[in-house]
This record gives C-alpha cells, sequence and structure tokens, in this order.
C-alpha cells in the first residue's frame, strides 16, 4: 500500500532548513536596504553640494535657502529630511533619517557634507564606512 503526503521528520526538517536560510538572509537583506538608503542620501548631498558652489559662483555667497538651490525638503522617497546652515561664506548641508528604514540604520543615521567637501555621519559606524570609501 503506498501512502501520500510528508511524515512529521520530513517536515520539521524542512522547517528547520527555511528557518536557517532566514536567520541567514534577513540580516543580509537588510544591509542590502540599508546601503539603498544611505545611496539616496548621499546622492542627494552631492547633489545639493554642486547647487551651492553653482550658486556661490553666481552669487558670490552660500544660501541656506533649499528654494533659491530649487530642492526639496526631503530626499527623493522621503526617507531624509534636508537642512542647510550657511553664514554666507560657507555651509552645511545634512540628511537626518526621517523614515524606515532609514530610521532604522544605527550605523549611518544622519549624513552631512560642507563647503570644503568634508562628509560626515552621525551612528555608530565612522564616515569612511558609512560613505563608501
Amino acid at each position: 500500500m503506498k501512502k501520500n503526503g510528508f511524515t512529521l521528520i520530513e517536515m520539521l526538517i524542512t522547517v528547520a532548513i527555511i528557518g536557517i536560510l532566514a536567520a541567514v538572509a534577513y540580516p543580509a537583506y537588510n544591509q542590502f536596504v540599508y546601503k539603498g538608503a544611505r545611496a539616496e542620501a548621499m546622492s542627494a548631498l552631492l547633489d545639493i553640494a554642486n547647487k551651492q558652489e553653482q550658486y556661490y559662483a553666481n552669487n558670490h555667497e552660500y544660501t541656506n535657502n533649499l528654494q533659491r538651490l530649487r530642492v526639496a525638503a526631503t530626499t527623493e522617497t522621503g526617507l531624509y529630511s534636508i537642512r542647510i546652515v550657511s553664514d554666507g561664506s560657507s555651509f552645511t548641508v545634512t540628511a537626518a533619517a526621517n523614515d524606515a528604514p532609514a530610521t532604522k540604520d544605527l550605523q549611518c543615521t544622519s549624513f552631512s557634507i560642507n563647503d570644503l567637501g568634508q562628509k560626515q555621519v552621525t551612528g555608530t559606524a565612522d564616515a569612511a564606512a558609512c560613505w563608501g570609501k
């Protein structure tokens, strides 16, 4: 007589294998998602820093007004909020985590770049690790 189906042992082995694969894959997936969010922040900051330099070339001063640079107050998908601090002769642009998954990335919470091209981060990692150097 032929039986159809799976035994309890076969099912337990299958569930154990799926559990092991999930335990390995989920952290790797999170890191992939975090890197994507970081890339969005870095791209926005580099674009704004470039626009600041163009603005300086035309007006002989930096601005702290995002509308003058024609940029939004958040990154493209809204993961980071953008802020500019400027005294006219220098500037610092900061992208702070605004929404998940960026808020869950404890290694690189916020990014900033200044008029000298110095890149900084807040979080548990150093600037070189977050900016991808």
